[in-house]
């Protein structure tokens, strides 16, 4: 099985790479490129997955039409976008997004709809997520009577880390941290109901914004694979862990392997990769009742 894929390059245009995106600057435009790679435990895995950063584009860009809030979508149409002429357009079709620049707020918004990983373990030790206490009792993987808003900060590398409502208050001003937390939870009390009624069930995500003319904006990716839990909703049981649409099952591969997360991670198996490819393929196929 072919694991890898043609990297993107565009000659004179400067790129960011990140764990999974390329970002290309073309002044007050950027050009977000999903890559096949896969992340985990703040590592770039050897192998990648095939259709993954197609997967992640199209469901972004169908997220930002559903939602009709403002955002920083221009085009993934490529022919549409200033490539240099000369451009292999295969090599960005499918997994290009053409953005507004926008000034960036240090802050991951992070919306927990249910009870499940760091914040499960918190809850064990101390009936709290993220520092909010929660109902005695719960249950692993309990949906959450309400939504609950744990923003973390946006690290450059290394791991994000919490903090609390009023740290961010702090960071960004006490307007702009209470529009950001209550258009995340809107964001994903609609965004969870949609994907219910097709047989998804959105544990938790997170989102960015961005400020463009003095108005506050959805940037980067939107209730994606990789940005959130995706749970079969048909599956779903309180209690235990979920299976899932997302890379949780490469995560659970890995805890299950010999690696010990301080030295260059293995390869992954072929029946992994392509399990993990047909549980991103399946979750936009749900979302959005289209085939890649």
């Amino acid at each position: 099985m072919t694991t890898t894929v043609k990297e993107t390059t565009l000659a004179g245009i400067p790129v960011k790479r990140g764990k999974v995106r390329d970002v290309y600057d073309f002044g007050d435009q950027v050009l977000l490129v999903s890559s096949d790679r896969i992340s985990a435990f703040d590592w770039i895995l050897p192998s990648c997955i095939p259709d993954k950063g197609r997967v992640l584009t199209q469901t972004a860009a169908f997220w930002f039409d559903f939602l009709q809030v403002p955002n920083h979508l221009i085009t993934t149409d490529v022919s549409a976008m200033p490539l240099p002429v000369g451009t292999d357009l295969a090599v960005f079709e499918g997994r290009s997004t053409l953005c507004k620049k926008t000034k960036v707020f240090p802050i991951e918004c992070i919306v927990r709809g249910h009870l499940t990983g760091s914040g499960w373990k918190e809850y064990q030790k101390s009936g709290t997520v993220c520092g909010i206490k929660l109902p005695a009792g719960l249950l692993e993987s309990a949906r959450l009577e309400e939504p609950i808003f744990t923003p973390t900060t946006k690290a450059e590398s290394g791991h994000d880390m919490n903090i609390s409502f009023e740290e961010m208050v702090a960071t960004i001003g006490r307007d702009a941290a209470e529009i950001l937390r209550d258009r995340s939870i809107d964001i994903f009390k609609r965004g969870r109901e949609y994907a219910d009624a097709r047989g998804i069930i959105i544990a938790d995500t997170k989102f960015e914004f961005g400020l463009l003319n003095d108005e506050i904006i959805l940037i980067d990716e939107v209730m994606t694979p990789d940005s959130s839990r995706f749970w079969p909703k048909e599956q779903y049981e309180p209690g235990r862990s979920q299976p899932s649409f997302d890379k949780q099952f490469v995560r659970d591969w890995l805890l299950a392997s010999d690696w010990d997360r301080n030295s260059t991670p293995p390869e992954l198996p072929d029946d992994i990769i392509e399990k993990t490819r047909e549980k991103y393929r399946d979750a936009y196929r749900l979302l959005t009742g289209k085939t890649l």
